[in-house]
């Protein structure tokens, strides 16, 4: 695999945008930097037609030594460099398992559904991290064809690459893609209780087991006994884990 044009799908080939589309993107990057500056994720903006970067917000974590413009520049010539071998061929993958599926879509839904994967990044150290990367519609074409995505990149919860999952905003629904198999499976989303989720918001900003049982008027084991059914509902072993899976996968 050494060509960028690997990683875009003849299924959503875009060579032709028209003056109405254009006008559509009229100052749009302006609201998304704007986020880009309130938050710790990492955010991308990628041209199907152009076949890269519009944008990179500046978050060193995600950029391996590299300035946001410098990653920009290099396109999905950053993912070859960084990105561990196995995990290049995963990548692939998804992209044509996730245009596959959005093929199946209506065009009125397409921006509705949100991909959702994780894969390795290696630093200039050679040293590498699991990340999430969440890939969302966010112009089309006239014909449907996916024109921009939003993408938005922070670290994972899981303990190994793939995790591939669609949803589709105010659905219960998840996709699941089995590497093995080459198929969707369908599931229901995670639900938390109220008590979960309080327990949740109550870690996120620091609080002990005591401070959340006296927050909330129960006893330390009632607390206790709340976050090990957590901990088996999201599959993680702590609070920290729990933490960022919920708050990548929109539970809190």
């Amino acid at each position: 695999m050494n060509d960028v044009n690997d990683f875009f799908s003849f299924r959503n080939t875009v060579n032709n945008v028209s003056n109405n589309d254009e006008q559509k993107t009229a100052n749009y990057l302006e609201p998304v930097m704007a986020f880009a500056r309130t938050t710790y994720k990492s955010i991308y903006i990628i041209d199907y037609q152009k076949k890269g970067f519009e944008y990179v917000s500046d978050n060193p974590l995600f950029l391996c030594g590299h300035t946001a413009e410098e990653v920009q520049e290099m396109g999905y010539a950053f993912y070859f460099k960084y990105v561990i071998e196995g995990d290049l061929n995963l990548l692939l993958k998804i992209n044509e398992a996730g245009f596959e599926f959005y093929e199946r879509i209506p065009t009125e839904d397409r921006k509705n559904y949100t991909i959702s994967y994780d894969y390795h990044l290696k630093n200039q150290e050679g040293k590498t991290i699991l990340i999430n990367q969440k890939l969302t519609p966010m112009f089309l074409t006239n014909e449907g064809k996916i024109w921009k995505a939003l993408c938005i990149i922070s670290l994972s919860a899981e303990q190994q690459a793939g995790n591939i999952t669609i949803y589709k905003k105010g659905d219960n629904k998840l996709f699941k893609y089995d590497l093995e198999g080459s198929f969707w499976r369908t599931s229901e989303r995670i639900k938390l209780t109220n008590r979960e989720k309080e327990i949740l918001l109550f870690s996120t900003r620091g609080y002990t087991i005591s401070e959340i049982a006296e927050a909330i008027f129960v006893s330390p084991d009632t607390v206790k006994f709340h976050r090990r059914k957590l901990f088996d509902k999201l599959d993680v072993t702590n609070i920290s884990e729990a933490i960022a899976y919920a708050t990548n996968n929109k539970l809190i």
